[in-house]
């Protein structure tokens, strides 16, 4: 019979992996909202950790993330794609990316970026997501987008591709 400590041991022994959700929020022409971290270089999405702590999913988590970051909270669409990437110096990344839908203008003139984790916030051409996103950041976004346009399903990738691609 196994006891508490046993299991706890047990547990304590498990691969740790990180879980990450966005929100791929558009403008009426198809442009995506990125934003700008100021704690490292770059471009990214809306969203964030999935908080455990929290017993969040990933959809809350990208939610919340996005009411926080650009004060933008409405419910999130389906799940357009899920990423494994492997990166230096962190455990393996589960990312889920969501549609965020369509954002009208008085959307986009009311995001209020917060200033202890963002500079600033742009929509860029789905076409040149990966000059602004890094990695496979930018191949995720990408793939997410082309499922909006398909109308296909969910897309499976790890680090950024399709597994039949890589």
């Amino acid at each position: 019979m196994t006891t508490t400590d046993d299991y706890a041991a047990y547990i304590a022994s498990l691969p740790r992996v990180l879980a990450g959700a966005a929100a791929l929020y558009r403008d009426a022409r198809g442009h995506v909202l990125l934003v700008e971290p100021n704690y490292r270089a770059g471009w990214t999405l809306p969203g964030g950790t999935v908080e455990s702590d929290r017993n969040e999913s990933p959809r809350t988590a990208a939610r919340r993330e996005s009411a926080e970051e650009i004060g933008i909270d409405v419910p999130l669409g389906r799940l357009l794609a899920v990423d494994w990437t492997l990166g230096p110096a962190r455990p393996p990344l589960v990312a889920y990316v969501y549609d965020g839908g369509v954002l009208d203008a008085a959307q986009l003139g009311s995001i209020t970026l917060q200033e202890e984790e963002l500079l600033s916030w742009k929509l860029v051409e789905p076409a040149r997501l990966t000059d602004h996103l890094p990695g496979s950041l930018g191949l995720r976004t990408r793939e997410a987008c082309r499922v909006l346009e398909s109308g296909e399903g969910t897309v499976e990738l790890e680090n950024g591709l399709r597994p039949d691609s890589a």
